[in-house]
């Protein structure tokens, strides 16, 4: 039996030589941006993840971004900054970010199992104002089943954080009970929080958000996501309430590369 590490990647930082042999490009001119304005970098004040528009003022990433998980704290909304279609010089807008939903049960979830700590690695983000469609469109989230196939993951990373990278060729390979989806694509610090989208009726729709990184003895790797539909819909609906959330606890600790939490998943951010 392979022996199974998992990773959440707030900002990772994988071996040479690891990646998925895969189809992969970089948009690093605003003309390679059109259409995929609406993923944006999110800096978080010393840390970043991946983020994407799914409506013109909120923005779906993992939940673990915006945890402060020494203090089990939601992280300062201040020094928050979504740069939607950031290309080195280039960006189709910045907002900051004016408050925070996280799906029921991720904080305090350090002693869950890893199915319920990825099934609640889900955070909305309501931008101070919205984005219009002159700048960037947002993208719907797959409301239906996934069948396993050809994916496309975008997502920023250590390496390439002032540009997208697309990977087309990789594939959902399994979604396992509870909704957990595992993926064969290439992640990396950054990659946290990144739609992994499929193709709907010839659309693109956000079919998981990328929250882990599972390791094998024999070097491969998979992404691990979740499903989306009613996790996003109840998101969006406490958003539309309004409702305060008081933090009570993050569940877990800051850990570094190599090391194991007790749960069996490790979650830190790594400053850039």
């Amino acid at each position: 039996m392979r022996i199974l590490s998992y990773v959440i990647l707030a900002v990772l930082l994988l071996a040479p030589g690891m990646a998925q042999v895969q189809e992969r490009d970089r948009l690093d001119r605003r003309g390679e941006l059109l259409g995929w304005e609406g993923v944006g970098r999110l800096d978080l004040g010393g840390s970043t993840c991946t983020g994407a528009l799914i409506t013109r003022t909120l923005v779906l990433t993992a939940a673990h971004c915006v945890v402060d998980t020494s203090r089990q704290t939601l992280l300062p909304k201040a020094p928050m900054r979504f740069h939607a279609g950031l290309a080195h010089d280039f960006v189709a807008a910045t907002r900051r970010i004016d408050k925070i939903v996280l799906a029921d049960g991720y904080l305090g979830s350090g002693d869950a199992s890893l199915t319920d700590q990825v099934r609640t690695d889900l955070a909305l983000l309501r931008l101070d104002r919205p984005i219009f469609s002159t700048e960037a469109e947002p993208f719907k989230v797959h409301d239906g089943v996934s069948s396993k196939g050809k994916v496309t993951l975008v997502s920023y990373g250590r390496g390439r954080n002032t540009s997208l990278q697309r990977e087309s060729g990789c594939r959902h390979k399994e979604t396992y009970r509870g909704g957990l989806m595992s993926f064969d694509c290439d992640v990396t610090f950054g990659s946290s929080g990144a739609p992994v989208f499929v193709k709907v009726d010839g659309r693109l729709r956000i079919a998981s958000v990328i929250s882990m990184m599972s390791t094998f003895e024999d070097g491969s790797k998979d992404a691990i996501g979740m499903s989306l539909p009613a996790t996003v819909a109840k998101l969006r609906r406490e958003m539309r309430n309004d409702a305060a959330r008081a933090p009570v606890s993050a569940g877990a600790k800051r850990v570094t590369i190599g090391q194991r939490s007790t749960s069996g998943g490790a979650r830190f951010v790594t400053v850039d």
